[in-house]
């Protein structure tokens, strides 16, 4: 039986840029965890975007409350070579 050796390849990251947007409708982050019914650890990690794993209903309830897309503060980043 052969073995394969898994191989990492660079195939870019998710970046999350809801602090720029936050500051631009000048709302907290106190403010925006009360809107949208969560904790305020919870939206600190998407203010300082260290997300490990994005929960789609948190992303829909801060577009709802922002009036904003997923797309304004989340951003697919390519390592071109």
């Amino acid at each position: 039986m052969k073995k394969d050796l898994f191989i990492r390849k660079e195939y870019g990251h998710i970046e999350i840029m809801l602090k720029p947007y936050m500051d631009q409708k000048k709302i907290t982050r106190n403010a925006l965890a009360r809107a949208i019914d969560t904790r305020f650890e919870v939206i600190d990690k998407w203010y300082h975007g260290h997300v490990e794993k994005i929960d789609a209903d948190i992303l829909a309830r801060i577009c709802y409350v922002l009036d904003c897309k997923p797309g304004d503060i989340i951003e697919y980043v390519t390592t071109d070579k």
